[in-house]
């Protein structure tokens, strides 16, 4: 596996006793994830596996997945916590004002007044929106991903301009 790869989710449980585990996507449509035929898995033990995906559906806004060899909840009760992961070249396209984790990780945070205001660290989606999780001066600070509060995005900078709210970074004083 030495191509490029990146996190798309994460296992977050299984589903019966099947072996059926819950992928949360970290962002985007599931529909990719469903088109796929085999995947990378990075697991809490270190080790890295490259598998078949034998069954998968939507659920409840997350992704039910079989795969191939692992027919029981007890093969699978270990992957619990691990990366899913696929390689850069299957990802598709994104538009202009869209960007994959693997480009915004570790970022400067600038807000308009407050100026610097730490680093992106994470990132977890919502019904509503992504939210980003920022840590710096000002301890953990979680910005919605909406255009209202994200000014730009410069990769070249490594910066992402923010206009926050009152009242969501406490006072500086």
């Amino acid at each position: 596996m030495s191509e490029a790869l990146l996190e798309i989710g994460r296992i977050v449980g299984t589903h019966g006793l099947r072996g059926d585990l819950k992928v949360r996507l970290n962002s985007g449509d599931p529909e990719f994830l469903l088109s796929l035929s085999n995947i990378n898995l990075s697991l809490p033990t270190g080790e890295m596996l490259q598998l078949d995906i034998s069954r998968k559906v939507l659920h409840k806004g997350q992704v039910l997945m079989r795969l191939h060899g692992y027919d029981n909840i007890d093969l699978v009760e270990s992957m619990v916590g691990g990366q899913v992961l696929v390689a850069e070249a299957l990802l598709p396209e994104l538009d202009a004002d869209e960007y994959y984790w693997k480009q915004l990780d570790g970022l400067q945070v600038v807000d308009r007044d407050l100026g610097v205001i730490g680093q992106l660290q994470d990132m977890f989606s919502s019904s509503a929106h992504d939210t980003y999780v920022v840590r710096g001066k000002f301890g953990e600070i979680l910005i919605p991903a909406v255009q209202q509060f994200i000014i730009g995005i410069d990769l070249d900078e490594r910066t992402m301009q923010v206009a926050l709210p009152e009242g969501l970074v406490p006072s500086a004083s």
